[in-house]
């Protein structure tokens, strides 16, 4: 992981099409703001993770014959 320090209205770059800049530091909270092409998702981890659950579950109640077709 690499960490940055970053005041408010500084930014970082990501691959040359994303940037993330602080937009306001309040107390224990920091406001941040990204600028990504539309293509890129951006979520916050702990719905990301509940996307991969839902997706793991869904695939380890479907059915053989379900599978197949989306296989196909």
């Amino acid at each position: 992981m690499l960490a940055l320090a970053r005041k408010a209205n500084e930014s970082i770059v990501i691959n040359d099409n994303i940037e993330v800049t602080v937009l306001e530091i309040k107390g224990d909270q920091i406001k941040i703001g990204i600028d990504a092409p539309k293509s890129v998702p951006i979520y916050r981890k702990e719905i990301y993770q509940q996307i991969q659950e839902a997706n793991e579950d869904a695939v380890n109640t479907a059915s053989p014959e379900t599978l197949s077709q989306l296989m196909e």
